[in-house]
């Protein structure tokens, strides 16, 4: 098994920040050097820009928006993607402007009352090796972005009309053609390059939610008694009630209430940008617990979108070879285990690892495949993840409900244990509390892309095709 093999970056990035000296994959570059044109200037194409430059490729990304604006409200950055954030240079930027939740708190709508319970803060570094970080998305989106910017050729206000997965080559709205040696469409759930590795669009299936977004200033929590404990103990916090939830949690160094609310789709639309009716969403949960009344009272603004899932692609590589997907355009996920961003990047990573490893043209269909093959199992299966919480948030009240609550408050009580201090070995499996889950928790959060990737190469990749010319 292949190890972690970039240590002194790690502490480099704790003590100092963005470090320009630190470099990947041990500072091996590839013998050859690939023009990689990238689709999408969004958190994966950012990251897979970083991880393609630093093993020595040219990179060259078009992005359809005319600027980089800040778009969103609340993201997660979980232990699978801090660790190799930390390893990118970016463990102390990212610690400012980004909060630690102390645990995940779950709570009945009308009463407020907790009925799980997950204890974070410095335990979850201790128990995967990273933190788990909740930040503005803008600010994320910042920081990959400074941080990629320098080792690519941005193109903005650039639409990809037209892909030729053959050349391969991409064809702009103004009529100009590019031509590189590898494409890499990480341009969102309505992926033009996705339409070209199929052949047809992956159907979207209605979830029958949408979610409304919204941000509060701490200020307004802080001079409230009873409002003010979400922001001295930054938890998560989440209220489950019938067809819905709400998930708040601090954001942009605790100045920021972020909320997030999930309730039945009323004909909204599949964006980010699409404005709410913040009259609207107080109705919609005024029988939710007062205090859930109280932060609604302060929202001023929302954005809506409406939530869409897509069963998980057959492939992601196109026959010629030379055309992959990334994030949303191959495994967009619903937001109910805070993952979406964090898969994203995890693409990217192993794309950079993998291809740091390239001598050779005949060499990157077969390392798009072990790309495919590495990442396909894990992503559906968190996208199957995702799905399972929409369920579980939203069970209508009765006995479904009542034995959710249950199995949740059992494994708060055995964690409740643990905090004072007492050995309990149990591994909650199956539990309502997917973040109370072990197993899960290991599999999630414990992955390593670049360990993952270099395990690939030293077991299978150089064997056969380290030597391939054809």
């Amino acid at each position: 098994m292949a190890t972690a093999f970039h240590t002194s970056a790690d502490e480099l990035a704790n003590a100092e920040g963005v470090a320009q000296n630190v470099t990947l994959y041990n500072g091996r570059k590839a013998a050859l050097q690939l023009h990689v044109i990238i689709i999408g200037c969004g958190l994966g194409g950012l990251a897979a820009a970083h991880c393609l430059a630093q093993a020595g490729h040219r990179i060259t990304l078009f992005e359809s928006a005319p600027a980089i604006g800040e778009v969103g409200a609340g993201i997660q950055v979980t232990p699978n993607v801090s660790r190799l954030l930390r390893r990118w240079g970016l463990g102390k930027p990212l610690h400012d402007v980004a909060v630690v939740p102390e645990g995940i708190s779950f709570r009945r709508y009308n009463t407020g009352e907790k009925v799980g319970y997950t204890k974070w803060g410095d335990k979850i570094e201790q128990d995967h090796g990273a933190p788990y970080y909740n930040i503005h998305r803008a600010d994320f989106h910042k920081l990959l972005f400074d941080l990629a910017a320098p080792s690519m050729e941005l193109h903005l206000n650039s639409t990809v009309t037209d892909v030729d997965p053959d050349a391969p080559s991409v064809t702009l709205a103004s009529g100009e053609v590019i031509h590189g040696d590898m494409i890499i469409g990480a341009d969102g759930v309505k992926s033009l390059v996705q339409k070209v590795v199929l052949g047809r669009v992956n159907p979207a299936e209605p979830t029958g939610d949408a979610a409304y977004r919204s941000i509060i200033p701490t200020s307004i929590l802080l001079a409230d008694p009873e409002l003010k404990p979400f922001v001295d103990l930054p938890e998560m916090t989440a209220w489950m009630g019938p067809r819905r939830h709400v998930m708040a949690y601090n954001i942009r160094a605790k100045k920021i209430f972020n909320v997030v609310l999930l309730h039945p789709d009323d004909g909204s639309v599949e964006s980010w940008t699409a404005p709410g009716s913040s009259e609207q969403m107080r109705e919609d949960f005024k029988d939710f617990e007062p205090r859930v009344q109280k932060l609604l009272s302060h929202v001023n603004a929302t954005i809506k979108w409406r939530l869409m899932s897509r069963q998980p692609l057959e492939k992601w590589i196109h026959k010629s070879g030379r055309v992959a997907l990334l994030g949303d355009a191959c495994h967009p996920m619903l937001p109910y285990r805070a993952q979406g961003a964090a898969m994203a990047i995890e693409d990217g990573a192993v794309l950079g690892n993998l291809f740091s490893h390239i001598s050779h043209l005949s060499q990157i269909a077969p390392l798009l495949q072990a790309y495919e093959k590495l990442r396909l199992e894990r992503t559906a299966a968190t996208q199957a993840s995702s799905r399972l919480n929409q369920h579980i948030f939203h069970l209508p009240d009765g006995p479904a409900q009542e034995a959710r609550d249950a199995d949740m408050r059992r494994a708060m009580e055995i964690e409740i244990r643990k905090i004072n201090g007492e050995h309990v070995e149990v591994d909650n499996e199956g539990c309502h509390n997917q973040w109370a889950d072990r197993r899960k928790n290991e599999e999630q959060f414990g992955y390593d892309a670049d360990v993952a990737a270099e395990t690939w190469w030293t077991e299978v990749g150089e064997r056969e095709i380290g030597n391939l010319v054809v």
